[in-house]
């Protein structure tokens, strides 16, 4: 009989990934706030108990998080509540049924002081709410519950939510100005892919601790934003003639802090054997082939 594995936060952009890339080697049981299997609210500690004692699963991935960065810097009771305390209710939670938990974590627990790639073993020193807030999620999960994975990630794109390359597109549509940070670096990743490395670490029972998994390569925002430019504009999902242009982090205001350069470093991949997912361009090709394929399209609007 299949292992059974509980996806926390199945509705989401990595979620509906996660349950596509597991569902034929598991049996899936998932959770959302609103739909799936079960509804949970993570930040309700005994509700969070009786769903997972109930279930009995083997292992539990938890992809539930309050992720908007400048709300998080708004409403950091709130951020901390579903990202540290949410966290903490699943890990006491699987520690008590003896399951396995897969945290996905962030590159924005580092400052981005560096200039090579974070690696697992480097200090994290968040500079946001947001990153803090996942740290904090990481360290109780350490405190609490032995057999864990903790995966750090960083900016997501997928084909199931809401992500940078959609809202790219969406704002070339409408023929909006695209003005696009240049002076942040990091490592654009697809949610497909991230989930691929998942299945393999759980099929594989890779050891337990802190793993970096992300597409290969590092590109600003500005960078990742011609790309998918260039790429629709060639598949007909976008008119030609549209321009992107560079300007840093202080003339696109934002009242959170964000690390300049947070590249991730997957030396723990390497050393447990499991296949480092495809460079960045790459995997954004596909993802834009995915959406040619769904019909979508971007007919550029003039003013």
């Amino acid at each position: 009989m299949n292992r059974k594995v509980l996806v926390i936060g199945a509705g989401g952009m990595l979620g509906q990934d996660i349950c596509a890339r597991f569902a034929p080697h598991f049996a899936l049981v998932t959770t959302s706030r609103r739909s799936g299997d079960i509804r949970l609210d993570i930040t309700d500690g005994e509700a969070t108990r009786r769903a997972i004692g109930e279930t009995a699963p083997d292992v539990v991935i938890l992809c539930a998080a309050y992720t908007d960065v400048d709300g998080c810097e708004r409403n950091p009771e709130e951020a901390y509540r579903v990202n540290a305390f949410g966290a903490a209710n699943v890990a006491s939670a699987c520690d008590d049924v003896g399951a396995r938990l897969l945290f996905i974590s962030t590159d924005y627990v580092f400052d981005g002081a560096k200039r090579s790639g974070y690696t697992e073993w480097d200090a994290p020193r968040p500079l946001n709410v947001y990153g803090a807030s996942k740290l904090a999620g990481e360290q109780w999960i350490r405190e609490i519950c032995p057999r864990h994975w903790i995966v750090r990630t960083a900016w997501l794109y997928g084909a199931g939510g809401k992500c940078f390359p959609r809202t790219i597109l969406n704002a070339a549509r409408e023929g909006k100005p695209l003005r696009v940070v240049n002076d942040q670096t990091g490592s654009p990743t697809f949610t497909g892919d991230l989930a691929g490395v998942l299945l393999e670490m759980v099929s594989a029972n890779a050891a337990y601790g802190t793993y970096h998994a992300v597409n290969q390569g590092s590109a600003t925002w500005y960078e990742v934003a011609c790309e998918v430019v260039n790429l629709a504009t060639e598949r007909g999902l976008l008119s030609a003639g549209v321009s992107v242009t560079p300007v840093s982090s202080r003339e696109w205001f934002s009242p959170t802090r964000r690390p300049a350069y947070s590249v991730l470093s997957m030396e723990r991949l390497r050393w447990a054997g499991i296949r480092l997912p495809r460079y960045w361009k790459e995997a954004l090709q596909d993802y834009i082939q995915r959406l040619d394929a769904r019909g979508e399209r971007w007919t550029t609007i003039t003013r």
